[in-house]
């Protein structure tokens, strides 16, 4: 989860392309496609906001995740 109601996804072939998928009562499902960068900045500043809070397991599933798609 990167926010509330919204989703992180990656496409199977070299974690290239990725979407944001977001839920809403109005809307329904909503795919924003986003590149690389913008989604690791997403998983970041999520990281940040996780290790602030206290919410050490949710932490380090969310950084093990990282990890494996981005370095």
């Amino acid at each position: 989860m990167v926010e509330e109601g919204q989703d992180l996804f990656a496409t199977l072939y070299a974690q290239r392309l990725f979407f944001l998928v977001s839920n809403s009562a109005t809307d329904g499902l909503v795919f924003q496609p986003l590149g690389r960068s913008n989604a690791r900045q997403m998983l970041e500043n999520r990281l940040r906001i996780l290790r602030r809070s206290g919410r050490m397991a949710d932490f380090n599933q969310l950084q093990t995740t990282y990890k494996r798609t981005f370095q």
